[in-house]
């Protein structure tokens, strides 16, 4: 007993973890990378612009439905049959497809290079 009396107890206090030293080495990389890539900077140039445009028109698409989950709350009456949900589900739906079929379809015309072949 007279040995657990004796325990010292010591604290670590750290102080405020930071994103920072893990962004600085992922942009690091991400330039490193960059500079000794394989190919020409053209072509990395336009992966970039490619990418860059997908993240984008998925940023837009997620906003999109965010705006109307939000904008939807507040004209939907409480009181609804389970029917008239079902048949707003469906159109929601159908008109998101829509959207999203036609961002997927305009981005690639304007990606195809001369070089290039389409991709499915």
């Amino acid at each position: 007993m007279a040995r657990d009396e004796e325990r010292e107890v010591v604290y670590v206090e750290r102080e405020g973890g930071s994103l920072r030293p893990i962004l600085f080495g992922a942009l690091l990389g991400l330039a490193a990378g960059l500079l000794f890539a394989p190919q020409s900077g053209d072509e990395t140039r336009r992966q970039l612009k490619r990418r860059l445009r997908k993240a984008r028109a998925l940023a837009e698409e997620k906003m999109g439905e965010l705006s109307d989950k939000v904008s939807g709350e507040f004209r939907r009456p409480a009181a609804s049959s389970p029917e008239e949900r079902r048949e707003e589900a469906r159109t929601e739906l159908e008109r998101r497809l829509a959207d999203a079929r036609a961002r997927r379809r305009a981005p690639a015309a304007m990606d195809l290079d001369e070089d290039e072949e389409p991709v499915a």
